[in-house]
C-alpha cells in the first residue's frame, strides 16, 4: 500500500543553490536537504515533487510539494521529525495524507510570489540576501499603473529566460500590484504558472519604470513585442518570495486562506 503525503514548505533560499537537487552543487538544494530528512523518518528513500522550482536564491513561505511512501508516519513525526534533521534554513511547517489524484505541481490552481524592494542610499546589512536594494528612488505609483498591463492571459515572451523549456509563453496573471508596506516597495503577483525567470524579469523593468527610465505603458509594448533583448536586466533574487500556492478545496490542505509574506513586511 503507498500512502501521498502533502507537505508546506519554509526557506531562506540565501545559502542555497534553489530548490532542485543537483549531482555536484556548490550549495545544498532544498529538494535534497528534505528527500534525506524526509527519507530517515519514512525509513526509505523518498521522491519530492513541487508546486514550483525556485532558483538559488529564491525564498519561500509557502512552499508546496508531495511524496509518495509505503506507510503514514503521522503529522508529529513528519513536521517536528523531518525539523530535527534539517538545517535552520529549511522547515517543514505542515504535513497531510492527502487523495492520490494530488499533485503538487500539476493540481495547482494559481501560485503567488512576493518581491521585495528596500530604497535606502546604503546596502541593507541584517537584510543582506533577504530583499533587494535600490539606491535610487523608486516612484510606486508609476510601477503600480504599469504592473496593470500584466494582468490577464498573455503571452509573456519578453519576460521569459532564454532557457525556459516550457511549451508556450502564455500564462495568465489573476493579480498584481506594487505597494509600500513598511517601508518596503512590494511587487505581488499570482497567475497560474510562471516561466522561468518570469518575476524576476518583470521585477527588472518595473523598477526601470520607477527610476523613470520608462513610461509605464512601456510594460505593454514589451508584452506586444515578444522580445526578451528590449526588457530590463533580471532582478536578483534576494528580494523574491513563494508565499502561496493555491488549491481546489476537495484536497482539505491546511493551508491558510491567505498568502505568507516574510515577516518584515507584516
Amino acid at each position: 500500500m503507498t500512502v501521498r503525503i502533502a507537505i508546506g514548505i519554509e526557506y531562506d533560499g540565501s545559502r542555497l543553490c534553489g530548490w532542485q537537487r543537483q549531482s555536484a552543487p556548490p550549495l545544498p538544494s532544498v529538494q535534497g536537504l528534505l528527500q534525506t530528512a524526509l527519507g530517515r523518518i519514512a525509513d526509505e528513500p523518498v521522491a519530492l515533487k513541487v508546486a514550483g522550482r525556485t532558483d538559488a536564491g529564491v525564498h519561500a513561505t509557502g512552499q508546496v510539494a508531495h511524496f509518495d511512501c509505503s506507510r503514514d508516519r503521522g503529522v508529529k513525526a513528519w513536521v517536528e521529525g523531518s525539523n530535527s534533521l534539517l538545517p535552520a534554513a529549511v522547515r517543514v511547517t505542515w504535513a497531510a495524507a492527502v487523495a492520490e489524484d494530488f499533485h503538487a505541481r500539476f493540481s495547482a490552481l494559481a501560485r503567488r510570489y512576493m518581491y521585495a524592494v528596500q530604497v535606502r542610499p546604503v546596502a541593507p546589512a541584517v537584510l543582506a540576501g533577504k530583499v533587494t536594494w535600490s539606491r535610487r528612488p523608486l516612484d510606486v505609483a508609476a510601477m503600480h499603473r504599469a504592473a496593470g498591463y500584466l494582468r490577464g492571459e498573455r503571452d509573456f515572451s519578453s519576460f521569459r529566460a532564454a532557457g525556459c523549456q516550457s511549451a508556450t509563453a502564455m500564462r495568465r496573471v489573476r493579480r498584481v500590484a506594487v505597494r509600500r508596506r513598511r517601508g518596503f516597495i512590494v511587487i505581488d503577483i499570482e497567475a497560474d504558472a510562471f516561466l522561468l525567470h518570469m518575476v524576476r524579469n518583470i521585477a527588472g523593468s518595473l523598477m526601470a519604470v520607477g527610476r523613470g527610465e520608462h513610461k509605464p505603458k512601456w510594460i505593454a509594448e514589451l508584452l506586444q513585442a515578444r522580445d526578451r533583448r528590449l526588457a530590463e536586466p533580471t532582478a536578483p533574487p534576494d528580494g523574491l518570495y513563494l508565499v502561496q500556492v493555491r488549491y481546489p478545496r476537495r484536497f482539505s490542505l491546511p493551508r491558510p486562506d491567505k498568502p505568507q509574506p516574510p515577516p518584515f513586511i507584516v
